[in-house]
């Protein structure tokens, strides 16, 4: 039971999470610093309470380590959110963060010396085919859909190109906090609550930097227009409607992930992950209209593809036949 409700968490929550945030982009496409802080904000509190016990409890990874852990996390989550703000359409966006295999690995060969089976470089090269084939018709529909001069339609591509960028420093640095958590979790053991309260927990000062960019979302939301709320028996802008489902679902999906953390094999849980993104994607191109070329779909094939291959799903299943057969057999003996 307890695999199967952090599955249907796991796809409910980060599902919709995906398709509020894309709500909120469509009204706001500058609202990802208000959308993380508040995500950031819900979930430091629900840890503060449940669990540090109100500070009562004492880390039992050095502080000073989830310091550098929480930098590079708000780095990352900041810089994910921002990059909406350089023409970076959503199933792009959802697409590019699919590459994290890839930027793990890479990294993991130069900083731990890690060496991989065939299948793995194999699942390397058809992912990064598959996020170049994505990236360069992305950039096709830029320089298509700019509107007014040449100089505007370059100066978008520009913007674009700066998003890109965004997105692979993001990536890099995503993987280089799994491999510092990978030797964090090595020498201290896991504790993945509790990694999470204090990566949510700590970069809260940070926001001060953003203060006043999130103030003045505040204050577009707070003009959106306002739609009545059965649940709570009256009015509010849709847009702080939209921004609770987002920080609510947000914190399923986190919820989800981490109990398939603790029930299941890392396998199942990339699996899940894996299905999830793809789902989330089809549902934003199909509900929200999103351009998607034939050549969109072959990248994003690829990207999957190479995607179960690296998580070797195939030999798990042949295994899996195998020792039901091989069950079969020892009952008709």
């Amino acid at each position: 039971m307890g695999t199967a409700f952090a599955i249907v968490l796991v796809f409910v929550g980060c599902c919709s999470n995906v398709v509020s945030l894309e709500l909120l982009v469509r009204e706001f496409p500058g609202c990802g610093n208000i959308v993380t802080f508040a995500q950031f904000l819900f979930i430091a509190l629900e840890g503060f309470i449940f669990e540090t016990k109100f500070g009562r409890k004492k880390p039992a990874i050095p502080v000073s380590n989830y310091v550098i852990m929480v930098t590079m996390f708000f780095t990352v989550s900041v810089i994910n959110n921002y990059a909406l703000n350089f023409n970076i359409a959503m199933p792009l966006h959802m697409i590019f963060r699919s590459g994290s295999l890839i930027a793990n690995m890479i990294l993991g060969i130069i900083i731990l010396k890690k060496r991989y089976s065939a299948s793995k470089y194999l699942s390397i090269a058809l992912v990064s085919a598959g996020i170049f084939i994505c990236t360069i018709m992305s950039a096709k529909q830029v320089n298509v859909s700019s509107e007014g001069s040449e100089d505007q339609g370059f100066y978008a591509f520009i913007r674009w190109l700066i998003g890109i960028a965004m997105l692979t420093f993001a990536l890099l640095m995503s993987a280089r906090m799994g491999i510092f958590q990978e030797t964090l979790y090595k020498q201290y053991g896991k504790h993945s609550k509790e990694a999470l309260f204090y990566n949510h927990c700590l970069p809260l000062p940070g926001f001060l930097l953003l203060a006043s960019d999130i103030y003045n979302h505040c204050i577009h939301f707070s003009q959106s227009t306002p739609v009545f709320v059965p649940v709570v028996g009256f009015s509010a802008p849709i847009l702080w409607i939209y921004l609770l489902i987002n920080v609510i679902t947000q914190y399923v999906c986190i919820r989800g992930v981490f109990i398939l953390t603790t029930e299941c094999a890392s396998l199942t849980v990339t699996l899940v992950v894996t299905l999830r993104k793809f789902l989330s994607l089809i549902f934003s191109i199909i509900y929200f209209q999103n351009p998607f070329t034939a050549w969109h779909w072959v990248g994003t094939a690829v990207v999957f593809l190479g995607t179960l291959l690296y998580t070797e799903v195939w030999s798990s299943v042949q295994a899996a036949l195998r020792g039901a057969d091989a069950k079969q057999q020892k009952k008709a003996e």
